[in-house]
């Protein structure tokens, strides 16, 4: 790949640096500073960022994880593109267990693909399974019929199936009999463990975070949360300085007031801007499905017919847009939960999710809006600014 540079305002994990150049080389940054050459792409007032990384994300424009296969999975590694997401991971609902065996073969498969044919679009990293070791009482939209108690047994099964080397993370209820050898065994096979779904209490999540639990999920939705008597893993999520806490900035889920108060006390690093959007997204409201279970969306809101919220319709350039706007978040703090925390709480800081030399060249450039207008995943330009107003981006093949 040839060598080529962009100049224009850098997003770096200090801040901003306006006029930086940014040298592209074989994929990789080679150098980001400010130092003046000959940019083959001069992007003016621009912004040039580091490429969003989606760790929970079910679906999107009608594709969906659970129907898995490369045309669904393509449909997701476009679309999320279109919004600044460079890598992601495609995410499960609760479902038998020879449904989500044949979800990851065939994730495995389609990265296996991505990294030999260079297809186009965000790169699929691996499988985030969000459960079905998950409580009964805090199970949100997933579907009931298919929750199982936690055990060594199942976990096995699952791990022994083809594909399991690409989970990343998968989402369980702590609390719940057999839940402790399960973390272990997810540990020994270097899959992060997320709480979420769950009823714990607060010491129980702490007890889990000691065994080797490092994530949550979605912070503050289907789980426990911060009472004065009864902290819950919502206040584990707030106190525990191991933790990473997954956040749904779409203001439905939570409060720009409550994102505040979980920023603030946990730092940029520490939460984890994610969509958990579903096939719906990008597309008209109405009617759509989440995995098996019927949604409906109405005023950007998904939701179950008796109004439990299903996922979400967000993406995470809207993300990135709204803690900016509503609650006064710079932007280099903002990028960063939406692309260097993601990146380190899969182990893969050093790699991606910073503009440094010797990362991944996974970029996404945005306007003044904050508007994603070019993206490029391993130093390829793979979407085209709009031609004229409204007509969208452009794919490069």
């Amino acid at each position: 790949m040839p060598r080529h540079i962009l100049r224009g305002t850098l997003v770096l994990p200090e801040g901003l640096l306006e006029h930086g150049s940014l040298v592209v080389e074989d994929g990789l940054i080679a150098a980001a500073g400010e130092f003046r050459g000959q940019p083959t792409q001069d992007l003016g007032d621009c912004f040039i960022a580091p490429g969003f990384i989606d760790l929970h994300v079910h679906g999107i424009a009608g594709a969906d994880t659970m129907a898995a296969g490369d045309g669904s999975l393509a449909v997701m590694a476009r679309a999320l593109a279109r919004h600044g997401v460079t890598a992601f991971l495609p995410t499960t609902v609760t479902a038998g267990l020879g449904t989500l065996a044949a979800v990851m073969r065939d994730v495995d498969r389609y990265m296996g693909r991505q990294e030999k044919e260079g297809l186009p679009g965000a790169r699929v990293l691996g499988v985030h399974l969000e459960g079905p070791w998950i409580s009964p009482e805090f199970k949100g939209a997933q579907n009931g019929k298919y929750i199982l108690e936690p055990t060594g047994e199942s976990l096995m099964r699952l791990l022994a199936s083809p594909g399991a080397g690409a989970v990343r993370i998968v989402s369980l209820a702590p609390e719940l009999p057999g839940a402790e050898e399960c973390i272990a065994v997810l540990r020994r096979h270097g899959i992060k463990v997320s709480m979420g779904h769950t009823g714990a209490t607060y010491e129980e999540a702490l007890r889990a975070v000691d065994l080797g639990a490092t994530g949550v999920t979605h912070c503050f939705n289907a789980m426990t949360g911060l009472h004065h008597r009864a902290p819950g893993v919502a206040g584990a999520a707030l106190l525990a300085e191991t933790l990473t806490a997954e956040l749904i900035a779409d203001g439905i889920h939570v409060h720009p007031a409550v994102m505040r108060l979980l920023i603030r006390a946990r730092g940029r690093e520490k939460v984890i801007l994610v969509s958990d959007a579903v096939a719906a997204a990008d597309l008209p409201e109405g009617h759509g499905l989440l995995g098996e279970r019927e949604i409906r969306v109405r005023h950007g809101r998904a939701s179950l017919a008796d109004g439990t919220l299903a996922g979400s319709v967000l993406t995470l350039d809207q993300a990135v847009r709204n803690l900016v706007r509503w609650c006064a978040v710079p932007l280099a703090d903002a990028v960063c939960m939406a692309a260097a925390a993601p990146a380190a709480a899969i182990g893969l800081d050093g790699r991606k999710g910073c503009i440094r030399a010797g990362y991944d060249a996974d970029l996404v450039v945005l306007d003044r809006d904050l508007q994603p207008v070019r993206v490029f995943v391993g130093g390829r330009q793979i979407f085209l600014p709009p031609a004229g107003k409204g007509a969208g981006f452009r794919i490069l093949e």
